[in-house]
Parts: structure tokens; C-alpha cells; sequence
């Protein structure tokens, strides 16, 4: 693939999902992407995931056009997580992460990451559903946690990447889906548009 090749807009503010794809060898423009994240009455966690990643695609290739800037693959993605059919969003606030964490505690949750990639009229979105096993947790634990101050920018209140590691017994599924991009399925997306990886 020459230099050419390499680059995509990507529509996240989210370094982790920035890290993944620069590891993949792809050069990234950000692109600034607002939508409306409330969840839609009846709507599942699986069904909320792929619209926002869709929508946030879409709000993404309106910001490419109407700039003007050339035409390439924009990818865009949300990360949702869920336990019981509740989606748990980022945490508002301590209490609320309070509560998050101990709803995973000895239990398991799903974290759920959909991908969009948009150019021109074609989008294409991949799913990666995986099943989180967490210890139990001690009051102690998730107190420390909580001071850590890594909980707040992140769905469920937690990063399997950082601290949070050690709670984690096993998953199911994608570990850089739990992240917030799964590799397997953003190759295969990215392979739709024109894009070889590694």
C-alpha cells in the first residue's frame, strides 16, 4: 500500500480507537462528528450501538463534504455496554460509576462496539459483541478505582485496557472490541473499501 493509501478520516475523539488504527498502519484526520446519543424508546443495545455509529458516520461525511476535503474512507464507531437488557452509557458521576461497577461485580456484562465506515453513498457497518467476566468486587477496590478518575470517559465505567484489567476474569469475543474498536471486524470493513491489513 503506498502512503497514499493509508489514510482515513476518522470520526472519534477516542485515543484508544486513534492507537488501534495507527497500530494497523493507517494515517487518520479527525473529524468532528456531534450527534444526539439518548437512547430510543424499546431500542436494544445492539440496535442503539449500530445506529450511532451510523449517524456518527453520517454527521462525519457532511463535515468532509461540505469542507470540501478529498474523498476517502471516513470510520466512525460506538461502544455501548450492557447487562439484563439495561445499557449502561458513560457514568455521569462517582455514584453512578459506583453503581456500574457494582452491577458487574461476580457477574458478566457485554460489551458491544459497532463500526461504521462511510464513502461517498456506501456505509457499511460490523458488530462485535463480547461477553465481560468480572470479579467480585470489593467496596475498597471500587473506591479506588473511582479515585483513579479513569471511569468517566468510558462505557460501563470502566477500560479493560487500563486499571480495570485486574478486575476482568475472562472475556468472550474481542479484547480491542472491548476497547472500543474491534480489529477483526474494521480490517474487514476497511477491506469493503479498498484497504489490504496488515
Amino acid at each position: 500500500m503506498s502512503t497514499q493509501d493509508t489514510r482515513i478520516y476518522l470520526a472519534s475523539g477516542s485515543p484508544r480507537r486513534r492507537e488501534i488504527l495507527e497500530q494497523l498502519g493507517l494515517h487518520l484526520e479527525r473529524i468532528h462528528a456531534d450527534i444526539d446519543e439518548t437512547v430510543r424508546p424499546g431500542e436494544d443495545a445492539v440496535a442503539y450501538t449500530e445506529r450511532l455509529a451510523r449517524e456518527k458516520a453520517e454527521a462525519g461525511w457532511k463535515v468532509v463534504a461540505s469542507c470540501g476535503l478529498p474523498e476517502r474512507p471516513l470510520l466512525a464507531a460506538d461502544t455501548t455496554v450492557t447487562q439484563d437488557g439495561e445499557i449502561f452509557g458513560k457514568p455521569e458521576n462517582a455514584d453512578d460509576a459506583r453503581r456500574m461497577l457494582r452491577a458487574f461485580s461476580g457477574r458478566s456484562h457485554q460489551a458491544i462496539t459497532s463500526v461504521a465506515v462511510r464513502q461517498g453513498d456506501r456505509l457499511s457497518v460490523k458488530t462485535s459483541v463480547t461477553e465481560v467476566f468480572f470479579k467480585p468486587l470489593s467496596e475498597a477496590e471500587i473506591e479506588r478505582y473511582i479515585d483513579s478518575g479513569e471511569p468517566f470517559d468510558k462505557a460501563g465505567g470502566y477500560g479493560i485496557q487500563g486499571r480495570a484489567g485486574v478486575f476482568v476474569e475472562r472475556i468472550n469475543g474481542s479484547f480491542t472490541g472491548v476497547m472500543g474498536l474491534p480489529v477483526h471486524e474494521t480490517a474487514l470493513l476497511l477491506a469493503e473499501f479498498g484497504f489490504d491489513l496488515p
